[in-house]
């Protein structure tokens, strides 16, 4: 799981950076990225699952693979970010966590938060 010190918590904050941030896509994930103000530089996430991802135990058990992929992908990349990420897929789209870590890090690198030699 992500330290509850790097989770976006704050609406006002969600709102802050869906409005202003850099969005990427791939497969059943979707992210907005915008730069945060944090000392030391550290990355913050959120994940957001609507009711068409399923039942409740469906859209919990999807965002905890996606917020343990975020966990283990965090020290690859550029520091400094606020990242929001919405669940469009269901269960039958996010079947593991291997599927979360692909996407994650193809957001990634999309968004060029990948550092380099990753």
């Amino acid at each position: 799981m992500v330290e509850r010190r790097n989770r976006i918590t704050e609406s006002y904050e969600i709102q802050r950076i869906r409005s202003g941030g850099q969005s990427a896509a791939c497969g059943p994930l979707v992210a907005r990225i915008a730069p945060n103000q944090t000392d030391p530089p550290r990355n913050r996430y959120t994940v957001i699952a609507g009711k068409k991802v399923g039942k409740a135990h469906d859209r919990n058990r999807c965002k905890r693979l996606t917020r343990e992929a975020a966990r283990l992908l965090d020290p690859d990349l550029q520091q400094g970010y606020d990242v929001v990420i919405w669940l469009r897929g269901g269960v039958d789209e996010m079947t593991g966590l291997d599927v979360a870590r692909h996407a994650l890090r193809e957001i990634a690198r999309k968004a060029r938060l990948i550092g380099s030699g990753t």
